[in-house]
């Protein structure tokens, strides 16, 4: 069957979502915008959609390969994916193996020092709060969450975490930590939900430490298409 779009949902800062056909199908266009600073900082990059989309597709379904549930269901061109709809959780998952980014600016810890074993944040997903770090039983006080999908959540999180470093580690590069958002689908089922990629994950080549993820846009260190698609061909994903 071929799904096409209907209605215009809703756009992100990088993404837009459309309606199908199918009331529980939703098609999730990638665009070429790059956002970093809750959208303070934003440039057009060429052939970041079509890179993303496929570094996220081919994340989902190796993760779901090992039992992961996810909302991807396949790919529909170069830029769109077909989805399942969810009823988002508001709340982002956070895995760090190794400290950087906030973690480092929170606690005043020197980037690149190994956790001794990976640590699961949440945070509150809203631009206007700047992302703010929220503790598990406030999160389950203010109804972001309940118990149940919070604990499955955190083992979710860490499960694909591990999928994703061996993956990495497999093609020289090493995660440093990961974002991940999920959604409850029409029948309560909690699955892994937005996207899987340079955007949402610090990668870093493991030799030169050199990161090959959004970091290169926020630090203003050029090379973050090239980055993408190194990532993409390590990987053997055909962009």
């Amino acid at each position: 069957m071929i799904h096409k779009k209907v209605k215009h949902l809703y756009s992100g800062k990088v993404k837009s979502l459309f309606t199908t056909e199918d009331p529980n199908l939703l098609i999730t266009e990638f665009r070429d915008d790059t956002t970093a600073f809750d959208g303070v900082k934003h440039e057009m990059l060429q052939d970041k959609g079509r890179t993303n989309n496929k570094i996220s597709a081919f994340f989902m379904e190796k993760l779901a390969q090992a039992g992961v549930p996810t909302h991807h269901v396949k790919l529909l061109s170069d830029t769109e994916e077909l989805v399942k709809k969810l009823n988002m959780i508001r709340l982002e998952c956070v895995v760090r193996n190794i400290a950087a980014g906030s973690l480092c600016k929170r606690y005043g810890i020197t980037q690149g020092k190994k956790l001794e074993k990976p640590l699961f944040e949440l945070f509150v997903k809203s631009d206007s709060l700047h992302d703010p770090l929220i503790g598990e039983k406030t999160a389950l006080a203010l109804d972001y969450v309940n118990e149940k999908q919070l604990k499955e959540m955190e083992q979710l999180s860490l499960k694909i975490n591990s999928v994703l470093s061996k993956l990495l580690a497999d093609a020289d590069m090493t995660l440093v930590d990961a974002k991940f958002e999920f959604g409850v689908d029409i029948d309560g089922h909690l699955m892994l939900a937005d996207e899987i990629s340079p955007d949402s994950c610090r990668i870093w080549d493991v030799k030169s430490k050199n990161p090959l993820d959004k970091d290169r846009f926020r630090k203003d260190m050029g090379g973050v298409i090239e980055a993408y698609k190194e990532i993409a061909k390590r990987l053997g994903i055909d962009i």
